[in-house]
């Protein structure tokens, strides 16, 4: 795969695997991320850039470091996300609420709004952004993660439909639950609330696929390396759920 490909979130979980994933492709890969030491640890050949994806003029200036590195980008995964709260609704605070929003769509926006020039002027180009089954069901008590991934996903169809007369693809892959750190974190939360233990409430979430398995961020690194190569020309505006078959987002008594 001759292809640069610019990943939000690139040094953990899944942005970490997507780029692990593209590099054994033969892609270059540049990973962003808002942790440096996680950067640290990622590959010497990898490009790296430690900024707030949220934060315009840093999104601009990355922007122009990788035109001036690479000429252009193939593909862009937005990856970034937070979990947010998980608190009924009138418990959300504002601030949490518009930090969880902000990452994941705004995130997005600006990354799709720097990249997209530059895929329209060479005619081709792949955004592949990372939703959710939440984004598709909804989630009690998960009302700010909840909007900010079906936002992307209303992004990401726009994009499809905006940029396709440039040969531009755009879309959303939707992971359930996934296995890792911030699974766990959300798991613990969740028992301290349900007087369950974690490995229960993980029990819960794999129950509500028809698969009965919490999925692996390798199964969503796979995805998104089929989704930006040619095997995926013509795939566009699509929302992909990678999640066993969710039957029930909320298996829970």
């Amino acid at each position: 795969m001759s292809q640069r490909v610019l990943i939000t979130a690139g040094a953990g979980g899944i942005g970490r695997v997507m780029a692990q994933s593209f590099d054994a492709e033969g892609a270059k890969v540049w990973a962003v991320d808002n942790n440096a030491d996680a950067l640290a640890q990622c590959p010497d050949h990898w490009r790296k850039s430690c900024l707030d994806v949220t934060d315009e003029s840093s999104v601009s200036s990355l922007f122009e470091e990788l035109v001036t590195e690479w000429g252009s980008v193939d593909t862009l995964c937005s990856n970034a996300g937070i979990a947010g709260p998980g608190n009924p609704i009138e418990d959300v605070a504002l601030a949490d609420w518009r930090a969880c929003v902000s990452v994941s769509l705004e995130g997005a926006f600006l990354f799709a709004k720097y990249a997209a020039p530059l895929m329209k002027a060479q005619r081709s180009g792949a955004i592949i952004v990372t939703s959710s089954t939440a984004g598709i069901f909804g989630f009690a008590n998960r009302s700010p993660y909840v909007a900010a991934k079906w936002g992307v996903i209303g992004l990401t169809k726009t994009l499809a439909i905006e940029l396709g007369p440039f040969n531009i693809r755009a879309n959303a892959i939707c992971p359930g639950p996934v296995e890792g750190e911030r699974m766990t974190f959300v798991a613990q939360r969740e028992s301290e609330h349900k007087g369950k233990t974690t490995e229960e409430i993980l029990e819960e979430y794999a129950s509500g696929a028809s698969m009965r398995k919490l999925i692996s961020p390798q199964d969503v690194a796979d995805m998104a390396v089929f989704l930006a190569s040619d095997k995926a020309s013509l795939v566009s505006g699509q929302v992909i759920a990678v999640d066993g078959h969710t039957e029930n987002p909320e298996p829970r008594s």
